[in-house]
């Protein structure tokens, strides 16, 4: 499981995907199925997670999905997805979801959230990716939080114990 001794930064996993909600995306209330939504995000998310690792990906957790605004039939979903940290044989991608009715000129952000993915080699196995180099001040700003969202993902999920997460204790101290 060596990692890759290459470095990328954000904009080289930035993906941009586009949907149209069509009818059979909607529930009664002609809103999209937010099962809809998460699958459209799960692929941009992973496109932008291979980009940056150069390996096959799947998904490992989804956190933090927020439904802010309902994204109506006709609607052109904007989806925009990029690692925010990279992590030995994981990556932390941030996704957000704009909607934009065409006609009336209205363009709205509805949702964003956070996915993590695990790099995968030929034989199914997690491997190494590239290290991740932030430049800008909103760059840094997330890639610090992703170490503590790291530890949040693994507390909850019982693969760390809370003594351990030392970064979320220095925000205590």
């Amino acid at each position: 499981m060596s990692k890759p001794n290459s470095q990328k930064s954000p904009e080289e996993s930035f993906t941009i995907m586009n949907e149209i909600v069509l009818p059979n995306d909607t529930n009664t209330l002609g809103n999209l199925m937010g099962g809809r939504l998460l699958h459209w995000m799960d692929i941009c998310a992973a496109i932008a997670a291979q980009k940056h690792s150069n390996q096959i990906v799947v998904t490992a957790s989804v956190d933090s999905v927020s439904f802010k605004e309902s994204i109506r039939l006709g609607d052109v979903v904007t989806l925009q997805a990029w690692v925010t940290r990279a992590f030995n044989t994981s990556m932390e991608v941030f996704i957000e979801v704009y909607a934009q009715n065409i006609p009336q000129g209205e363009r709205i952000k509805c949702n964003e959230a956070y996915y993590t993915f695990v790099a995968l080699d030929s034989r199914n196995r997690p491997t190494g990716v590239p290290e991740l180099v932030t430049t800008t001040p909103e760059e840094l700003q997330k890639y610090d939080g992703a170490l503590r969202r790291r530890q949040i993902r693994l507390i909850l999920a019982g693969k760390m114990k809370p003594e351990e997460a030392t970064e979320l204790k220095n925000l205590f101290v």
